[in-house]
């Protein structure tokens, strides 16, 4: 049993370490230990990230939501500026994930892992952009 879940856990959210750790360090000039301390990361991880060892796979699917880049961005700003506190930053990663599956990308993915969801009518998310009905 692969839930949607599944999905975000595994490819969504290191996926978006990987975009918001190099924001940090190539857009706001952070050094790696300072991005992955602001991150609750270790060096080592975002050296991973940066390196494509993790979180790579699902990076082609995220960027080519042009909403999900902006929100990423302005997550990035976020906690470059140590103004947002950990709620913020909970809500901007949920806001990021809720954007993907509105345009349906995670039931894309879901069914690039699962293809018996290929013959199913109804999307269990409850959102039928997955469908190409929204």
């Amino acid at each position: 049993m692969k839930p949607p879940c599944i999905i975000v856990v595994r490819y969504i959210l290191p996926t978006l370490r990987v975009l918001i750790a190099k924001e940090l360090i190539e857009v706001h000039g952070l050094r790696r230990t300072k991005a992955a301390k602001m991150m609750g990361l270790t060096p080592a991880a975002v050296t991973q990230y940066l390196k494509n060892v993790r979180g790579k796979t699902a990076v082609k699917t995220v960027e080519s939501s042009d909403e999900a880049i902006k929100e990423i961005s302005e997550m990035a700003n976020h906690i470059a500026n140590g103004n947002a506190s950990s709620y913020d930053l909970l809500r901007d990663m949920c806001k990021i994930c809720q954007t993907m599956r509105a345009q349906g990308l995670l039931c894309e993915m879901h069914r690039g892992i699962l293809p018996d969801l290929e013959r199913i009518d109804v999307c269990e998310c409850g959102l039928h952009a997955c469908l190409g009905e929204g």
